[in-house]
């Protein structure tokens, strides 16, 4: 049954919410829904075991919409040793990005299948090391992104963080669609030219953020960052396939981001002046 709720936020606002409770005796009544879920499995601590596909059943009337409320239920009923991430069941941590039945996305907005004849398939995200059963590795991903330096730089930064730097709101507009990447990987790992290059190719997500800070009007460091991604690998190994902006779980075009460094790099646009001074409120 759905219960409604009122509740007082930090700011005594009074705010309404659903409740879904879960009546035990209603899940008894009713017949049995199962749903079986082939996932992957591997243990590192047995390294003589290979590598396998696992599968469980459970009743969908007594389980939650989502692909994680699935695992989580198998992780707390039925084996305790299966592992994936899992953080804000929001969609907004990226913890639980995984490919579900050949998709790259997250798992707490993944809804199940209610076709009770197909098994959903669940795998950790392809083309990466694998630390247990669903888990990644993402050690490479994150040296990449920090690699683009994803801070704010001034040529004079003796100031920095005695201010706030200033910004228009229409130079503000063109962060929009960037700053919202939760660095899942869930583009990267469906890239296949991040596939046979992660090596020395950035991977969508890592250049949608670089794109981030090229084109943010209060940063000072776009030829150095451009200069950083002259290569012939960094940037230029993308083919546009596009399967990065057809996989984002936020709905973002890392496709896009990535062709707009390509044109900076070939010199056909060029970083506008900021349309508002980022210190022009401050007194020298």
């Amino acid at each position: 049954m759905n219960v409604l709720k009122l509740t007082r936020n930090s700011l005594g606002l009074v705010r309404q919410f659903h409740v879904s409770a879960v009546n035990a005796a209603d899940v008894q009544s009713k017949p049995k829904n199962m749903k079986k879920f082939a996932i992957y499995r591997w243990n590192p601590d047995d390294p003589k075991t290979e590598p396998k596909v696992q599968e469980y059943e459970i009743d969908l009337n007594d389980c939650a919409p989502m692909i994680l409320d699935a695992l989580i239920k198998i992780k707390n009923e039925i084996d305790p040793t299966l592992t994936f991430r899992r953080s804000c069941r929001e969609g907004i941590c990226g913890s639980c990005a995984m490919n579900i039945e050949g998709v790259n996305t997250l798992a707490c907005i993944c809804k199940i299948n209610k076709n009770t004849s197909k098994t959903t398939k669940i795998y950790p995200l392809p083309h990466m090391y694998v630390v247990k059963d669903l888990v990644p590795d993402l050690t490479h991903f994150y040296e990449q992104y920090r690699s683009i330096k994803p801070w704010l730089q001034r040529k004079d930064e003796s100031n920095v963080g005695k201010f706030q730097y200033l910004q228009d709101v229409k130079d503000r507009e063109k962060l929009d669609g960037l700053y919202e990447c939760i660095l899942c990987a869930c583009c990267s790992t469906s890239c296949p030219s991040y596939w046979w290059n992660g090596n020395k190719y950035l991977g969508p997500a890592v250049l949608m953020q670089a794109y981030r800070w090229i084109i943010d009007s209060r940063d000072e460091a776009t030829k150095e960052r451009l200069e950083s991604l002259s290569d012939a690998y960094s940037v230029f190994k993308c083919h546009t396939i596009m399967n990065c902006s057809r996989t984002c779980p936020k709905g973002l075009n890392p496709g896009r981001a990535v062709a707009e460094i390509k044109r900076h790099l070939a010199g056909l646009t060029k970083k506008a002046p900021p349309m508002l001074n980022p210190v022009g409120l401050v007194k020298a």
